[in-house]
């Protein structure tokens, strides 16, 4: 009977411990895990990535071998350099042009000094022939003459159109080359600051401040756009995703604070003091690895709780919910 008594007396003190620290929830620490990636082609010249080395934002931690690209680069220089070498100037024949022009202007003026002389000649003939002083014939010669005068002026005026007709063909013509010529510069130019960028990728700089958890390359070898390099995490902050009931949905609210329990050894727990940050919307099936308070509930809510890191708490580690 007296050990009956204390058996009873032990399961009591155990129910009374388990309900004053109940344990609502449990999960498992996480962090945001990010995959760094190559995002250029060539061997791995220098590389300062190892498993648990602490990194910060920007530091430079790889380089790629950048020689085609450096190449590229030249070679677009050069290009560049050599296309204005293969324009033209419509100067040279501009002027050949109007030296004919200038040619063709003083035989006009020519022309039309000879027309004056004509005409007053022809007048003056005119009068002869009127008073009987000179046959008629005199003067059909000197009309003649001033006639083909007339017509020589209009064919050196036509040929004057012509000329600038020339002269403005011959600028727009080597204006339409020199278009061609240039045009290929923008391209070229684009092309460049395309590969430059290309270069700059070969520099491989670290993201965020974090603690390398994964190497996947290693020095000399051959990285490829899109394979994996390293993976990181910041641990300063963990996250532990927990599972709740229906039933306990309306006991929390964003932003409460949630007491998170970790086992250290040795029977002892280390308590932190965590706040909800997310509870999920959705409900879905109880994860065979996760046990809630009611065990009897067939689905569940997910939650997350985000918890400052000592040092102590690693991913993966499990943790009790309370609040």
């Amino acid at each position: 009977m007296y050990k009956i008594k204390f058996v009873l007396l032990i399961v009591i003190l155990i129910a009374s411990c388990k309900t004053k620290n109940k344990v609502q929830s449990n999960g498992i620490f996480e962090a945001t895990e990010i995959i760094i990636s190559a995002e250029a082609t060539g061997r791995i010249l220098k590389w300062e990535i190892e498993e648990g080395k602490s990194l910060k934002a920007q530091d430079l931690v790889g380089l790629i071998d950048c020689s085609q690209q450096e190449l590229q680069i030249a070679q677009a220089d050069a290009t560049l350099l050599a296309l204005p070498s293969k324009t033209t100037e419509s100067q040279p024949a501009v002027n050949v042009l109007m030296k004919q022009k200038k040619s063709q202007e003083s035989q006009l003026n020519v022309l039309n000094e000879q027309l004056k002389i004509s005409e007053r000649e022809k007048l003056r003939i005119q009068n002869l022939v009127k008073a009987e002083a000179a046959p008629s014939k005199q003067y059909d010669d000197i009309e003649g003459q001033v006639n083909i005068l007339k017509r020589q002026i209009q064919v050196a005026e036509s040929q004057l159109i012509v000329f600038d007709q020339q002269i403005a063909a011959q600028q727009r013509m080597v204006q339409l080359q020199n278009q061609a010529v240039l045009s290929e510069m923008k391209p070229m130019e684009i092309r460049k600051a395309l590969v430059e960028d290309l270069k700059k990728r070969c520099s491989v700089t670290n993201p965020i401040n974090g603690v390398v958890l994964s190497v996947y390359a290693h020095q000399f070898e051959t990285a490829i756009p899109g394979k994996a390099l390293y993976k990181i995490a910041n641990l300063d902050t963990l996250v532990v995703r927990a599972y709740i009931s229906e039933q306990q949905l309306n006991q929390l609210k964003i932003g409460q604070q949630i007491k998170v329990t970790v086992y250290q050894g040795d029977d002892q727990n280390k308590t932190y003091d965590g706040a909800l940050v997310w509870v999920s919307d959705k409900a879905e099936f109880t994860p065979r690895t996760i046990m809630t308070a009611d065990e009897r509930a067939n689905l569940v809510y997910a939650i997350k709780i985000k918890v400052p890191n000592d040092g102590f708490l690693k991913i993966g580690m499990y943790a009790d919910v309370n609040w």
